[in-house]
């Protein structure tokens, strides 16, 4: 990992890492998230890095909760930042509205990492639109250098305004790499302040909020000023044509497009529209390129209507770019009858080879298999909905499993399976991971028991965030930053909460998942079954992996393929009819050979 305390002058980063530097050169004393891809990187660094560069971090148990704390700590007169990814920003946005009319006393920045193309969600909302409905002040870098230097600018621009401001990234920006310049480390901001009472900004009843409402739209004034004169915003070239973009669309139209003039915006909310009134002046055509919804587009159409320009602009509106997924050089070819596009930005004509797929797939060993076959076992041919949710265990939709009927958002299918429980004479089983269950899993399971809901909640506790790179989180206890917790006990906490059917089980001991299963299906009311099991990368990653592998004794074989049907593990190989092991993915779990009618599956070191 690359040292981002070092003071050299240069260093090759990914955009993340780019914006962890970024916070310690602006001096940032707190951060707070929620992992969640594109953002996800920034957590892990800090993890590893916060207590060295004496700043306080946290994972918090959901985006709200990250909100929150970074918002007290900003209101208390310390730099805070608060990061997601773009779905995230929907779980914070109750505070954030408020937050808003109270302002904050120390520069908060709130990071959304927008996932055009959903690279690893379950949409790709533009929450550029957030700023606007806060009325809150965005910035948005467009390469790994900007990530890292932007960051200073949007904290002043935080403070001047005394306002949180969206740090608006994208999946491209977030895992671009590249060589970023350094500055120096910030070391003269606080670690601690004070919180000052004043009702009038931080207690939000109506008399106040009224009044507060009057204040953030004069400093949405304020900011629009500040954004005329920004040096995030600034031109580039010379031409009639002229080209308005942010983001990552400004690395395409500066590579790939020639002869135009760029009005390139990092200050995006308020938008510059004198600034921009000004460039649109005397050009024969406008085009505007940006990713997913027509932010820029439909206020530089309003600021020619105002302005009664006559001058044609292209976007998103006419068909000219597409608004749906992220950008490529190809995109780019879509501008070649209004503006010159080098031949370098043709694409190539695609080799023409058969390639096999390669789908996402549960990993071999995953204990989440064990449940999901055990479950498929016990339900037979009854009637079921299988409520999903956000997590390594969405593949459950694929075959052989087909585990996976709706899924909608963090916590949604525990919430879902509800509806289907009193809509419909289908038995819902939610699947929900351990970390979701502590982000939006414990709210839903409370009003299933408040309105007696006949669900079955299956929690799969891996002891990880697996899938957004291994975070701790509330069951797992905090061990970094001087901080050292006890884990949360899932099983403890549901039985508090007062279900009554509550089972722990070992889902590599499939069969005897079958039968708890069976009897949770049966049940009338909240059952809820809790899957134990560690996740293999992460005892590989702590080299807590035990050495052993499965064997496959072919004299007891009988073909049966039960193992295959019911596991499905990439490990089990299927060759002129024979069943083998691939050691180089076994992790000698024994799930298959415990579904094996003529045991014939053994485990050896």
């Amino acid at each position: 990992m690359t040292d981002l305390l070092s003071d050299n002058e240069k260093e090759l980063l990914l955009g993340n890492e780019a914006i962890t530097r970024g916070l310690f050169e602006a001096g940032v004393k707190f951060a707070s998230t929620y992992p969640g891809t594109p953002s996800s990187e920034v957590g892990n660094l800090l993890e590893e890095l916060s207590d060295k560069a004496g700043m306080y971090f946290e994972f918090s148990s959901n985006e709200k909760t990250a909100m929150e704390v970074s918002a007290a700590a900003a209101s208390s007169g310390v730099r805070s930042f608060v990061f997601m990814k773009h779905v995230g920003l929907n779980v914070a946005a109750d505070p954030l509205m408020t937050l808003a009319y109270s302002g904050v006393r120390a520069g908060m920045l709130v990071m959304s990492a927008d996932d055009p193309s959903a690279h690893s969600s379950q949409n790709e909302q533009d929450n550029r639109y957030y700023s606007t409905l806060a009325l809150i002040p965005m910035v948005e870098p467009s390469n790994p250098q900007e990530a890292k230097d932007f960051v200073a600018e949007a904290y002043d621009i935080s403070e001047k305004l005394g306002l949180p401001l969206l740090y608006r990234t994208t999946t491209r920006v977030n895992h671009a790499r590249s060589v970023v310049r350094l500055g120096k480390i910030r070391n003269d901001t606080p670690l601690k302040g004070h919180f000052d009472k004043d009702d009038a900004s931080f207690v939000n009843i109506p008399a106040y909020a009224v009044k507060n409402r009057v204040r953030l739209l004069e400093k949405n004034r304020l900011a629009q000023e500040m954004s005329e004169t920004s040096v995030l915003n600034r031109i580039e070239g010379e031409g009639d044509i002229g080209i308005i973009t942010s983001g990552v669309a400004y690395c395409y139209v500066k590579e790939f497009v020639s002869g135009v003039s760029i009005l390139k915006l990092g200050f995006t909310n308020p938008l510059p529209e004198k600034k921009i009134a000004d460039f649109i002046k005397g050009k024969k055509m406008i085009i505007v390129a940006e990713e997913l919804e027509p932010f820029l587009e439909d206020q530089v159409l309003r600021i020619c209507a105002q302005n009664r320009f006559d001058v044609p602009v292209h976007g998103k509106r006419d068909g000219t770019l597409p608004r749906e997924w992220e950008y490529s050089p190809d995109t780019m070819q879509r501008l070649k009858d209004l503006v010159k596009v080098p031949e370098a930005a043709v694409p190539m004509a695609a080799p023409d080879l058969a390639l096999p797929g390669r789908p996402p797939s549960l990993c071999a060993g995953c204990p989440h298999r064990g449940m999901f076959a055990a479950t498929k076992r016990a339900v037979g041919n009854r009637p079921v909905v299988y409520c999903s949710d956000i997590g390594c265990y969405t593949l459950g939709v694929q075959a052989p499993f087909r585990t996976a009927d709706f899924i909608i958002c963090m916590g949604g299918g525990a919430g879902a399976a509800g509806g289907f429980a009193q809509a419909t004479d289908q038995k819902p089983i939610a699947f929900i991971g351990d970390s979701t269950f502590f982000h939006a899993g414990v709210q839903p399971l409370t009003s299933a028991l408040f309105n007696h809901h006949s669900i079955v909640m299956v929690i799969l506790d891996n002891r990880t965030t697996a899938m957004t790179g291994h975070q701790p989180n509330p069951g797992t206890g905090r061990h970094f930053g001087g901080i050292d917790t006890e884990a949360v006990d899932i099983e403890k906490m549901v039985k508090g909460l007062g279900v009554d059917f509550v089972r722990a089980v070992d889902p590599y001991d499939v069969m005897s998942c079958v039968e708890v299963m069976k009897d949770a299906y049966e049940y009338d009311g909240v059952a809820v079954v809790i899957s134990k099991c560690p996740c293999p990368l992460l005892l590989k990653k702590d080299k807590k992996l035990a050495k052993k592998v499965c064997v496959v004794d072919q004299d007891k074989c009988v073909q049966c393929y039960n193992c295959l049907r019911m596991i499905a593990c990439p490990a089990l190989i299927k060759k002129d009819g024979k069943v083998t092991v691939d050691p180089s993915q076994c992790i000698g779990c024994h799930m298959c050979g415990n579904v094996c009618p003529t045991k014939c599956i053994e485990v050896r070191e």
